[in-house]
């Protein structure tokens, strides 16, 4: 029988790389559910090529703008984070994409690992926000948790099936997490006052969607990316070194004790590592070509810059200090993000927006995905004054 598929954040470059496997791979996968944002004209696209089960929208409006341009009135179309919640944990779906970006995908995800889904995580806030919780959920409700984000999922693919780095006969030293290091690797502080949000998006090598571009360009990504490997490989973060790769070929590396390092390498595409989590344990064709060794002229390294992108030092910070930290982070930075492509904040702004909410806002103890939302939600409401206030510098 076919696997259902419920996709969260179809019409994001993720989700698309998503369809795009299931569409090559009718055979083994069906959609249950999509979900979205505001894109209209995608998502209706989508819903009359897929036929899903359920279509689920931000709001009513955008669900009756949705009704009038599809064809296939099986489809039940709703709207709300209550919904979300509701197509990730149905009992039909056996494999869930959590692919929102931001604190918005935080419950439907864990919704799915109370549900014991397949779980394929893209939405690495759930992680940077609530770990302890995710990670204590998947386990005691037999979840299946696979990495999707290129350099988690090369991890994963370079690790033992049994990986446990507390266990001294594998051997294990250390993750090396790639970067590319983003647009403006190269550039000096005094550039960096005038970037643009149009300069921002444009990443060298990866399509992505633009809260994601500033956050690589900003090496913010990489920091998120950091507490989400604590969590997924069970380490703290003196364990994890950040290497700057501006090519993107090799996706992440592990360092063993006898010298060898194992690197997963290949196309900067999704495809590829959402297919090998899609299949795991087995392998299918991705659609994406194969690394023609022949054609790479050359291998980058060099240590990031955390003088100019002060982001990633943020975020190794606050894993050391736990709790509510990394929700304070992550808040700070989604508001921040938007402010800067909203043109209200300079591009260094974003650092140091998020450094003085770590500082401003007391620390405490996280105990539910309650404490989590209402953290996340006074953070918002300090950052936005903080945007609004002539007094910052």
């Amino acid at each position: 029988m076919k696997q259902q598929i419920t996709v969260l954040g179809a019409t994001g470059s993720v989700g698309q790389s998503t369809l795009d496997l299931i569409r090559r791979h009718s055979d083994r996968y069906s959609v249950f559910a999509l979900t979205g944002y505001k894109n209209i004209e995608l998502m209706a696209s989508l819903v009359n090529e897929f036929k899903p089960k359920v279509a689920i929208l931000v709001d009513q409006h955008s669900v009756d703008l949705l009704s009038a341009l599809v064809s296939h009135s099986n489809t039940e179309l709703l709207h709300g984070s209550d919904a979300l919640v509701q197509v990730a944990c149905a009992p039909q779906v056996d494999i869930v994409m959590a692919a929102i970006v931001g604190a918005a995908g935080l419950e439907p995800s864990l919704a799915a690992v109370k549900a014991g889904k397949k779980v394929l995580l893209a939405n690495k806030e759930s992680l940077v926000t609530a770990g302890k919780l995710f990670m204590d959920s998947v386990k005691d409700n037999n979840a299946i948790l696979l990495p999707v984000d290129s350099e988690h999922n090369a991890i994963f693919q370079s690790l033992p099936p049994d990986f446990d780095f507390a266990d001294p006969s594998q051997g294990l030293e250390k993750i090396i997490l790639t970067a590319s290091g983003g647009p403006f690797r190269q550039w000096t502080l005094e550039q960096l006052q005038s970037v643009t949000p149009e300069q921002a998006c444009a990443h060298p090598n990866w399509d992505m969607g633009k809260k994601i571009s500033v956050d690589s360009a900003s090496l913010m990504n990489k920091g998120l990316e950091l507490i989400e490997a604590c969590w997924l490989f069970g380490v703290n973060s003196s364990q994890i070194e950040v290497l700057v790769h501006p090519q993107s070929v090799i996706h992440s590396m592990v360092r063993y004790n006898d010298g060898s390092i194992l690197a997963q390498l290949g196309q900067p595409d999704m495809r590829t590592p959402i297919a090998n989590a899609l299949a795991w344990p087995e392998r299918i064709q991705s659609g994406v070509k194969a690394l023609d060794f022949t054609e790479i002229s050359r291998l980058d390294f060099e240590a990031p810059d955390e003088e100019k992108f002060a982001n990633l030092r943020l975020a190794r910070e606050a894993f050391n200090q736990g709790h509510s930290a990394p929700v304070v982070l992550n808040a700070a930075n989604e508001i921040a993000v938007q402010a800067f492509l909203d043109e209200r904040i300079s591009f260094l702004d974003i650092a140091r927006l998020n450094a003085d909410m770590l500082n401003a806002i007391a620390f405490r103890q996280i105990y539910s995905i309650e404490d989590v939302l209402d953290l996340d939600s006074i953070t918002r409401i300090r950052a936005e004054s903080w945007i609004n206030t002539d007094s910052r510098v």
